[in-house]
């Protein structure tokens, strides 16, 4: 029995998908995901073909996400943002069987379908024909999705992910915060994200609904419009709720706010907790399917870490302070030229290229990115350390920290930082501030102030290289861009 299948006898017409004026029960999304398999069939796709989905979130891309789980294709769904340039490089990597749009449009060079003539079946819907059974043992191995990772560089990698991945993955997250038939998730994260996508098999595991906002509602609308009792969030969508009066009071009715994707200045999560936000703290990777570490309970303090590991997960610390991870969750291997690349070393462990610290207590601490590091005077240097303790300076928002050459200490720390207009602080405060925090060495030896931060091209994560390019800079401007 397929898990979709499963969830629609174990959940029957509970609602699996909350829409404006609409709900879809678990029965109907089983009958639904069958009827487009049938449809993909048709269309000449066979199980194990990628079929690559171009749109923004909606309900119909749910089904269609459903209707490939169960007919034993592989989803890639892509960032409809991308510029088509770099959709035309992503996809002609993929080679994909087919390509699902959410409009009319079309891309350059490739023949695509809309997803809704793919739910317009044309057959009859009462004679289908019976589908393979992917829910066995073998089943479970079977490759499912391709996602691809935010890349910190700027390059994304194509990470293939297992049935079993995301099974584990969503087993272990539901046991550290429930999430059950009576509840509702709101899809606030792209199904392009690994933290999108994982809320499905969250669902088809729990019975609890998912909540889908038309393509232009705000979050705000969102939580207005929906039985909400959980969301996810990253910390600029954090920043922007709690901003918000209509918001607030709604937020903290919820159950659980999961929060990840970036560290939270200070400011951010001491205003979540005075609002009395039920806020978890999260660490997780692309290749992991989704979480890694989450905090037990909602927060009640500021604290360092991340949360406790969570179970079907492994995690280690190499000699470098590298974290290591493995087990039940980890990915296949990243689609490379067609072909699968493992990317585990010889005992199995798969390297972030995170840097952090595990405890005793299970609990894990993310320092920062090991390609990231530099060398001041002799001493490693990570900017992500320095970048929190910016963070926790009264005023601070947000920081980047780069390095620049000095002939002294070889490279030290600049930083670009936004503050609260309100509250911001002046420099000789942060520079005070910062030698007690991080001492000296690390202390950055200039600051620019930043409006509005460069991005990398279809990620919020700022593009160090340009800012590092910047500070450098022989003019030393203000670099306010």
């Amino acid at each position: 029995m397929d898990v979709i299948t499963r969830a629609a006898e174990l959940f029957g017409n509970s609602p699996m998908l909350k829409m404006a004026g609409r709900n879809i029960s678990f029965i109907e999304c089983n009958r639904e995901a069958q009827e487009i398999a049938q449809s993909l069939y048709h269309k000449g796709v066979c199980a194990g073909d990628i079929v690559a989905i171009v749109a923004p979130n909606s309900g119909e891309m749910v089904l269609l996400l459903l209707g490939l789980l169960k007919a034993g294709m592989i989803a890639a769904p892509l960032n409809y943002r991308f510029p088509e340039e770099r959709l035309r490089k992503t996809l002609e990597k993929l080679c994909p069987r087919l390509i699902a749009t959410g409009g009319k449009e079309g891309l350059t060079g490739f023949s695509t379908v809309t997803i809704a003539s793919i739910l317009d079946h044309p057959h009859n819907s009462e004679t289908l024909d019976p589908l393979p059974d992917f829910g066995t043992v073998e089943g479970m191995h079977r490759p499912v999705t391709i996602i691809h990772s935010s890349g910190s560089s700027g390059e994304a990698k194509a990470a293939l992910h297992s049935f079993a991945n995301h099974w584990y993955n969503a087993l272990g997250s539901n046991a550290n915060i429930h999430f059950g038939k009576l509840d509702c998730w709101l899809l606030s994260l792209p199904l392009y994200h690994i933290s999108g996508y994982s809320l499905l098999f969250r669902s088809l595991i729990s019975g609890g609904a998912l909540a889908i906002g038309e393509q232009d509602e705000s979050l705000v609308q969102s939580l207005q419009n929906f039985p909400l009792t959980h969301l996810s969030l990253v910390p600029t969508q954090l920043y922007r709720l709690l901003d918000n009066q209509k918001s607030t009071p709604l937020l903290r009715k919820l159950k659980a706010v999961l929060l990840g994707g970036s560290a939270a200045p200070k400011s951010l999560i001491e205003e979540a907790l005075r609002q009395h936000t039920p806020l978890y703290l999260s660490y997780g990777s692309t290749e992991m399917a989704s979480q890694i570490a989450t905090t037990p309970a909602p927060i009640a303090t500021i604290q360092q870490s991340s949360g406790q590991l969570l179970p079907y997960r492994e995690l280690s610390v190499a000699k470098d302070g590298e974290l290591l991870v493995k087990g039940l969750c980890l990915f296949q291997g990243y689609l490379q030229g067609g072909l699968i690349q493992p990317r585990t070393d010889q005992e199995g462990w798969f390297h972030t290229a995170d840097i952090g610290s595990f405890s005793e207590k299970g609990e894990v601490t993310v320092l920062g990115r090991k390609d990231n590091m530099f060398i001041s005077g002799g001493e490693n240097i990570h900017p992500e350390e320095i970048e929190k303790a910016l963070m926790m300076i009264d005023g601070v928002l947000e920081a980047v920290v780069v390095p620049v050459s000095d002939d002294e200490y070889g490279q030290r720390p600049v930083a670009f930082i936004q503050s609260i207009e309100e509250e911001k602080p002046d420099e000789q405060a942060i520079i005070e501030a910062m030698q007690t925090m991080v001492g000296k060495l690390k202390t950055p030896i200039r600051y620019f102030p930043v409006r509005q931060w460069i991005t990398l091209p279809g990620s919020q994560k700022s593009d160090r290289a340009w800012y590092q390019k910047e500070a450098s800079a022989p003019s030393g401007s203000s670099l306010e861009p």
